[in-house]
């Protein structure tokens, strides 16, 4: 789910599972397959895609404002400038995906089939189609509650898509736990 931190309370990452080393290196890989997914599908070129900006953190990275409960990541943007600008009009919006190892590793310890290459890919992917879906002013940063909701259908929508003829093993169960998680995910709301 997509949202500002401020709607959630900060959680204390003291007793939090994190990604251990090996676990890193499968994220690191499900984010650079994800980035080359979503810019092709948006038919982005790489100086595009350059232009847009976020970064993507883990938990051992994360302020503690940004650890919640729940989501598996949040998308939370922040205004920045740079440090050799003192003009107002020099800012700009900064989007930070925030994984929640500990919400992620639960997930697959609890739920049979998933595993963590396959699971982080469809997570990562679909913040990253937020953002695009943000910068491209195709759908309002700050949105009714409504419109989130419908938006988090059509941004799970567009996941599926994405990810529906790509051989990946464990997908299947991904997407089996994705449809359970958004109900009935409409084709009828893919329009934008």
């Amino acid at each position: 789910m997509t949202e500002t931190s401020s709607l959630k309370q900060p959680v204390d990452r003291s007793h939090l599972a994190m990604f251990n080393q090996d676990e890193l290196r499968l994220v690191n890989d499900t984010v650079s397959t994800a980035e080359d997914l979503v810019s092709n599908h948006y038919k982005m070129s790489a100086s595009q895609w350059q232009r847009l900006r976020y970064d993507i953190k883990t938990l051992k990275h994360l302020h503690e404002d940004e650890i919640v409960e729940g989501p598996f990541a949040q998308v939370i943007r922040y205004e920045a400038k740079r440090d050799d600008t003192a003009l107002g009009s020099s800012t700009y919006d900064f989007y930070k995906i925030c994984l929640q190892d500990h919400a992620i590793l639960r997930a697959i310890g609890q739920s049979a089939g998933l595993t963590l290459f396959p699971f982080c890919l469809y997570i990562v992917t679909h913040e990253l189609i937020h953002i695009v879906r943000f910068c491209r002013f195709l759908q309002s940063f700050d949105a009714s509650h409504d419109e989130k909701m419908a938006e988090e259908i059509r941004v799970h929508q567009h996941t599926r898509e994405i990810l529906e003829d790509l051989q990946v093993p464990g997908k299947k169960e991904v997407l089996r736990f994705y449809r359970r998680w958004c109900g009935n995910c409409d084709p009828v709301d893919m329009l934008r």
